[in-house]
């Protein structure tokens, strides 16, 4: 049986973006997330796009493991 965890009730969470100034672009990645990082022109632009490509990459991989499952999965929250 499949227990699925409404996207209301997920908690935010937060994460750290590590970002930098290189010459006239700038950086950054996030800590927590392998491979999600980005470089655009302006502090902000890194910003909104840092957060798109993590809200990506977080649903590719909810949705990776939800294949790996199979049928009759659980879903259990964990805090750490």
């Amino acid at each position: 049986m499949m227990d699925s965890l409404d996207e209301e009730h997920r908690t935010v969470n937060e994460y750290t973006a590590v970002v930098k100034q290189d010459g006239e672009w700038w950086i950054g990645w996030i800590e927590e997330v392998p491979g999600t990082n980005c470089q655009e022109s302006t502090r902000e632009e890194l910003l909104e796009c840092l957060k798109e490509v993590l809200r990506e990459a977080l649903e590719f991989n909810r949705q990776e493991a939800r294949d790996a499952a199979g049928a009759d999965y659980h879903e259990v929250r964990i805090a750490v």
